[in-house]
Parts: structure tokens; C-alpha cells; sequence
């Protein structure tokens, strides 16, 4: 990976690191509900996804292991891989505390050969993962290195659409396809919309369903399908309203946009 990537890579970790107890007592993941039973899994992946049980799952870019330790609770053996070290810390805590067994490693996921060497029935990423990624080839090629013939791999994704736009959804403000790295400063963090807290320099990458699409069968996964939702099953977007079924959509453009996509692929 170039240089100046590894810049952008040390500087998110380092942000990561500081959303992460911000984020562990927030109302956004719930965690007292999550440590009482709750999923914090969303009904989109939980239907596509189906019997995890006995299955060996990688989870790439899980931050501190909610979702991967809510797999786990559904039968599957679970390892997961984040960049920040908090992160992966709390994670690690978590299964502990909550006697769920599961391996954490703290590692860009490009550099995971370096670190892990086997292979699974399951991988999957879900929610802010690749607009993290300067290039999907490579990680692309890894899903394919860490499945087994046969296995799953599992991709929910908030819509490159949404990443168009401006932060209140006023106007067109980055392109949809990978131009370079993009450059923005927030203030706080998206599980408190108020604008309050540290503030965070992040670099990201957007890309096109095309190319995500294409670095998957490129490294010889087989595509079963690609869905599009018209709504967010999280409340983390500004000007956001509720629908009955409790999912959200941006006000003035309901049903208009997609918000969320999903991938299902498998290694032949």
C-alpha cells in the first residue's frame, strides 16, 4: 500500500481509537440492551444471511465487536478484525465479560495475511466498511483468499448515493466513483447528531456499485445478488425520519434515493 495511504490509515486508526469510548456508552449501540439479550444485528442482514450456526465467520472492520459477538450468540465461530486497538480492546473485553467465545485481531485488513492463515465458511462487513478502502482489488482478492470453496461472503453497505452528498443533504458535494481520497473534518460523532465532542479529521474513499461489484467477481467470487433499500436501518444521517417499521430515510427525498445496499457472493 503507498505511503501516503499508510498517513491516512495511522490517522484514522487514531480517530477510531477516540470514537470508540464515545461510542461504547451511547445510546446509538446500546450496549446495557445488547448485553441483556439484544441483537445489534439489523433485520436486512439476519434475513439474508440465514443459519450461522457451526459456521466459521471473519468479520472484517468489526470495531468493537457488537455485531460479531451477536453472530456468535447464533452459533457461529467468530473472529473479527479491526484497525483500532481500542477497538479491538473492548471487544476483546466484551466476549469476556459476556462468555461468548470468539478471536479479535487488531490489524489494517489489507495486512491480515500477516496475521491470520485459515480459512472460513462466512466472510462478511457490513455499515461504513469500504469507504474506508483506497482500493477494493485487494480486498477483494482477500475475501476470496480467507473463503472456503463454497463459502459465503456477505456485504450490507450504506449506498454510495448517500455518500454524494453534502452532510445536511442540501446539494451534490463528491463524486460517486473513486476519485481519491477525500478529506473532511466532523465535529463529534454520528451516534450524537449534535455537533458536539472531539472533533475528527477522516480520510475515506468513495466508490461505485460497479466497482464493488466488479472487484468481487474480478477475484472469482459469483455475485447472488445485489439489493437496494430505499431506507437506513440506522439513525446515523442528518434530517432523518422514522417510518412505522422503524427505519429512516432522509426527509424530502423519502423513497427517492437508496440508502442501503446489500451483496451476497460465493467462492465456487
Amino acid at each position: 500500500m503507498e505511503n501516503n495511504n499508510r498517513y491516512f490509515f495511522e490517522a484514522n486508526r487514531q480517530a477510531w481509537n477516540l470514537r470508540t469510548g464515545i461510542h461504547l456508552h451511547s445510546d446509538f449501540y446500546n450496549v446495557v440492551a445488547w448485553k441483556s439479550g439484544q441483537t445489534s444485528l439489523t433485520p436486512i442482514e439476519l434475513a439474508e444471511m440465514g443459519d450461522v450456526s457451526g459456521k466459521s465467520l471473519l468479520h472484517l472492520q468489526c470495531h468493537f465487536g457488537q455485531d460479531t459477538l451477536s453472530w456468535a450468540r447464533l452459533g457461529a465461530k467468530v473472529t473479527g478484525v479491526d484497525l483500532s486497538d481500542a477497538a479491538i480492546a473492548e471487544a476483546q473485553k466484551l466476549a469476556l465479560e459476556m462468555h461468548l467465545p470468539a478471536r479479535f485481531m487488531c490489524c489494517n485488513v489489507y495486512d491480515l495475511p500477516d496475521h491470520l492463515d485459515e480459512t472460513f465458511d462466512i466472510v462478511f462487513t457490513s455499515y461504513g466498511v469500504v469507504g474506508w478502502l483506497p482500493d477494493l482489488v485487494p480486498w477483494a482478492r482477500l475475501i476470496a483468499r480467507y473463503l472456503k470453496p463454497g463459502g459465503v461472503f456477505y456485504l450490507a453497505e450504506f449506498h454510495p448515493i448517500v455518500w454524494m452528498f453534502d452532510d445536511q443533504f442540501e446539494k451534490f458535494a463528491y463524486p460517486y466513483h473513486n476519485s481519491g481520497v477525500i478529506e473532511t473534518e466532523n465535529k463529534g460523532t454520528y451516534t450524537d447528531k449534535s455537533g458536539q465532542g472531539p472533533v475528527f479529521k477522516d480520510y475515506g474513499w468513495n466508490h461505485g456499485l460497479s466497482e464493488v461489484i466488479s472487484s468481487l467477481t474480478a477475484a472469482g467470487l459469483v455475485l447472488e445478488f445485489l439489493h437496494e433499500f430505499p431506507y437506513s436501518p440506522y439513525n446515523c444521517f442528518a434530517k432523518t425520519v422514522k417510518d412505522e417499521a422503524g427505519n429512516y430515510r432522509i426527509q424530502g427525498l423519502e423513497n427517492i434515493i437508496p440508502m442501503v445496499y446489500s451483496i451476497r457472493a460465493h467462492k465456487p
